[in-house]
């Protein structure tokens, strides 16, 4: 379906870091327009949730797990518009609410809307296939500034579904997101994450691919948070008159792997 531009954006989540970096970015590209952005109650220059449906052809959220749920189930129950989450931290009841709105509406979900780091991802599939769980361990690092709330970070967790699947093993099996006192030896085919929170930091991953003689690490790092704005419109323009179904950047960028 061709796309009828400027598309109309409403932000939720225009307060936090990621919100003011999108409203910089839609400022700056003709191909979009901010028609409003999100608060509960309204005032300050914010709308409900209600008037944002009726106003946006795609809403980008970035605000928070319960929120991005809340608004998936909204946005079914009018057909629309389309939704861009970039919210992390979810529990297995607001994804699952999440994919049940994917039913009716078009979703793009993604815990990193960066190229770099999508690339990345794809990388850490392939070499995960190819190295022998039985000899060589993965370990997933992740920094980001304080005011982060949830960790491992949704990137982290991306790097981690990754890995898993190029094993072939889902992640929850072989995951280990803490280790404290007499831990044990640690056994094959775990996934190990490790997690810094300090300062000012945007955003660091790395995927340690270790074995007895050698150490493989693929690592990006994040300098300014535009990129990740950059590739939320860009999920924004190509999710418009998509059909219904939870997508991810993978698909944005043609990088999905289809057996």
């Amino acid at each position: 379906m061709p796309v009828t531009l400027p598309v109309k954006i409403a932000v939720s989540g225009a307060r936090g870091h990621m919100g003011r970096a999108i409203l910089s970015a839609l400022a700056d590209d003709p191909a979009f327009t901010h028609v409003c952005s999100i608060g509960r109650t309204g005032g300050d220059g914010l709308v409900d949730r209600l008037v944002a449906i009726e106003a946006a052809d795609v809403i980008l959220d970035f605000s928070t797990a319960s929120a991005a749920a809340e608004l998936a189930e909204l946005c079914a129950e009018r057909n629309g518009p389309a939704l861009v989450i970039g919210a992390t931290g979810f529990e297995a009841d607001e994804l699952e609410r999440i994919n049940r709105a994917a039913s009716k509406v078009a979703i793009v979900r993604s815990g990193n809307f960066s190229i770099g780091v999508n690339m990345l991802v794809g990388l850490v599939a392939q070499v995960a296939g190819t190295l022998p769980a039985e000899t060589w361990d993965i370990e997933i690092l992740e920094a980001h500034h304080r005011r982060k709330v949830d960790a491992p970070s949704g990137t982290a967790l991306m790097l981690g579904e990754a890995a898993a699947d190029g094993r072939g093993v889902a992640l929850s099996s072989v995951e280990r997101r803490s280790r404290d006192g007499m831990t044990g030896e640690r056994p094959a085919g775990e996934i190990g994450f490790s997690v810094i929170r300090g300062g000012g930091i945007v955003g660091e991953h790395s995927v340690m691919f270790a074995a007895g003689e050698e150490v493989l690490t693929l690592s990006h790092s994040a300098l300014d948070r535009g990129m990740f704005a950059r590739g939320a419109l860009a999920a924004a323009r190509w999710v418009m008159g998509r059909a219904a179904g939870e997508y991810d950047m993978q698909d944005v960028l043609g990088l999905t792997r289809k057996p």
